[in-house]
This record gives C-alpha cells, sequence and structure tokens, in this order.
C-alpha cells in the first residue's frame, strides 16, 4: 500500500500563492494510481479539491476552477497542487490521496494552508 507525505502548506497572504507537494512510496506502480486532493475546514466536511488520473485527466470542484492546478510526475513519484489567488475561504488542512485500480486506497497526514492579512 502506497504511503503519501504532503509538504508545502503555511500561511499566505490573500492573492498570494502555494504550491503543495505530495510525495509517496511503498510502491512501483505509482503511475496507475487516481491521485486526489481534499480539503477540510475546521467544522466542515472533507470536500474534493482536484483530482489527476493515471491518464492524466484532471478535474478541479468550481470553486477552484482557473485558480488551482494538479499535476503529477511519475519519475519522482510525486502529485503537485498550485494553487494561486488564494482565499480566505481556501483555509483547510489539504489531503493527498491514491486509489489503485484495485480499490486500495491511502491518505497522507494533510497539511495546513491558512490564507490571511
Amino acid at each position: 500500500q502506497v504511503q503519501l507525505v504532503e509538504s508545502g502548506g503555511g500561511l499566505v497572504q490573500p492573492g498570494g500563492s502555494l504550491r503543495l507537494s505530495c510525495a509517496a512510496s511503498g510502491s512501483s506502480r505509482f503511475n496507475a494510481y487516481n491521485m486526489k486532493w481534499y480539503r477540510q475546514a475546521p467544522g466542515q466536511q472533507r470536500e474534493l479539491v482536484a483530482e489527476i488520473s493515471n491518464t492524466l485527466t484532471t478535474n478541479y470542484a468550481d470553486d477552484v476552477k482557473g485558480r488551482f492546478t494538479i499535476s503529477r510526475d511519475n519519475a519522482k513519484n510525486t502529485v503537485d497542487l498550485q494553487m494561486n489567488s488564494l482565499k480566505p475561504e481556501d483555509t483547510a488542512v489539504y489531503y493527498c490521496y491514491a486509489r489503485s485500480g484495485y480499490g486500495t486506497s491511502s491518505w497522507g497526514q494533510g497539511t495546513q494552508v491558512t490564507v490571511s492579512s
């Protein structure tokens, strides 16, 4: 089962940018995984932010379209989330998620993103 470690979170002012990265280990078949970024704000349910399939098809939540970009590097076993034009409502813990074609899945531990002046 793949292990996931997120990095890149922090405090940023409104309108700023952050790049989150998720490093995967424990599998030689990272390129076969569908990868997703979720987020969870205090008191709210975890929600899907962006996803990228093993065929590089991407999908975004409506409120991040045009601002966030998901990408993956199968040679490095990483998936990134470039976040631009950040808003206070983007404040949340961001989680990386991996799902294999066999139905197995893994979550990372999360990284905090705070957008505040």
